[in-house]
């Protein structure tokens, strides 16, 4: 019998889902995929529907032995003047593929593994970043607007959601409330994508009242997080301001983890 996340990706007609057959989210890992990325052969660079408005590229990649897709972005825009989805209004709002980099990297140096495998790379006479794609997913959009697909462990989905929203919260993404940024694989599993509108230039946080619980782990490597690694990993992709102001949106998550747990206790905001 197929599970119900099984006939909803062949409802939805999934990129890469595989009915009946679970398959690993993602195809390579680490060192391997960064290496793939940035050396397979492109055999394709095609257009896909996306509800992206920066119109991410499908590419096929091939090394001789493997062939796996990746997703392409080459955007680099400013908006003068923006309203995201709160209704707050920004302005010189910076729309840039090396923001996807720099959450991956970011993501790597806290150990959180939500952001696919990306590196930059040049297809053609266009650079961008290239970032493997993740096999049987479906939309967090898609999932809610299926009926009768209710995670099997609520408790393990309301912490990853909770560690989603201290990692949007400390890279300032202003399409923070947008779900079609955020994929569920078949095992459950939670990944964050295009990341380009994100790293704005803002010392705060963007929501103080979304952060309720922290992760234990995630807390610990905000703490233990060298300054100096941490500005060596994002220098290629983000400028001087950007780094300072996500470095004292670091330290603020880390103040108002301590005021959660002065105020409800450990229990009630803390978790493994």
């Amino acid at each position: 019998m197929l599970s119900g996340f099984a006939i909803l990706l062949a409802i939805l007609a999934v990129e890469g889902a595989a009915v009946g057959a679970p398959v690993p989210a993602l195809a390579l890992t680490g060192e391997a995929a960064e290496t793939f990325l940035r050396e397979a052969e492109v055999l394709d660079l095609s257009e896909y529907e996306s509800k992206g408005i920066t119109r991410p590229r499908r590419a096929t990649l091939s090394d001789g032995k493997l062939t796996l897709t990746a997703a392409f972005k080459d955007v680099v825009e400013v908006q003068p003047k923006i309203t995201v989805g709160d209704r707050r209004v920004l302005r010189n709002l910076k729309d840039h593929y090396k923001h996807e980099i720099a959450a991956y990297e970011l993501d790597k140096l806290l150990g959180l593994g939500i952001v696919p495998p990306t590196v930059e790379r040049r297809i053609g006479r266009d650079w961008g970043a290239l970032q493997l794609w993740i096999n049987g997913a479906m939309t967090e959009g898609e999932r809610k607007r299926a009926k009768n697909l209710p995670p099997p462990d609520i408790e393990a989905w309301n912490n990853q959601i909770s560690t989603l929203k201290v990692f949007l919260q400390l890279i300032w993404d202003t399409d923070y409330n947008n779900i079609s940024n955020i994929l569920v694989d078949e095992s459950w599993k939670i990944w964050k994508i295009d990341s380009s509108r994100a790293f704005h230039i803002d010392a705060g946080l963007r929501d103080e009242d979304a952060l309720s619980r922290f992760s234990r782990s995630l807390l610990a490597s905000l703490e233990n997080l060298d300054r100096s690694e941490y500005e060596t990993a994002l220098q290629p992709w983000l400028n001087r301001t950007q780094i300072k102001v996500m470095w004292q949106r670091r330290t603020r998550i880390l103040e108002l983890a301590e005021e959660r747990v002065a105020g409800f206790g450990e229990a009630l905001v803390l978790y493994d």
